[in-house]
């Protein structure tokens, strides 16, 4: 990968053409830095990260096939140093947190106003980090609150579906009094008055993700 002083190497990668096209027309404008290739799903940004090398990648979260965590992972993996930029409309704590956890080097949403975006990337060539002010904000209101565990979103998502206890139960091969004893917990951590109430909660806060 190059190092900064020369021309930054910038992998897109979102599944909205019309998004990349105005990432890349932003970018290209820029005397320093330029779009060395694009993606449209997280499947073809690992492909394309290999192939190119970039020195940044913009990575948008819901996209199809293979999601953005899964690739932010997968390229991490492979490639410790990666310099990767979350751009996303999906807020929420625990999204961010996990994404961060993963590797990614900043997080913004794509309603940042595009200096914002081109400063972050340059930021992110001396190591610097970027969190949106509205994650920031969202991380702070949080700061403290226990985690839904793996098997807490398992049983929140069977919710999701529609399930009630006793075929959640079935399902997961557990009691009912276990699932219920998980649901009271779920409750309690999300500050929820019902089952409805923690499932949006829980998609909000980003829990709910893969």
């Amino acid at each position: 990968m190059s190092t900064y002083g020369a021309i930054i190497r910038v992998l897109v990668t979102d599944d909205h053409p019309l998004m990349r096209d105005g990432l890349k027309g932003a970018i290209d404008r820029e005397l320093d830095m330029k779009v060395v290739g694009e993606a449209s799903d997280g499947a073809e940004a690992i492909e394309q990260f290999r192939s190119l090398l970039p020195d940044v990648t913009l990575l948008d979260l819901q996209m199809p096939n293979v999601d953005g965590l899964q690739a932010i992972e997968a390229i991490r993996e492979e490639y410790p140093l990666a310099k990767i930029i979350v751009l996303t409309t999906y807020p929420g704590d625990a999204r961010v947190m996990k994404a961060m956890t993963l590797g990614a080097t900043s997080y913004l949403l794509k309603s940042a106003p595009g200096s914002d975006i081109l400063k972050a990337i340059r930021g992110t060539m001396f190591g610097e980090h970027t969190l949106a002010p509205e994650m920031a904000r969202d991380l702070a209101s949080h700061l403290g609150s226990e985690a839904l565990t793996v098997r807490e979103i398992a049983v929140l998502k069977l919710v999701a579906a529609g399930k009630g206890n006793r075929a959640i139960a079935e399902q997961l091969n557990l009691s009912e009094e276990t699932i219920k004893s998980r649901m009271k917990n779920i409750l309690v951590k999300l500050g929820a008055t019902d089952r409805t109430h923690a499932v949006t909660i829980a998609v909000k806060r980003g829990f709910m993700d893969s």
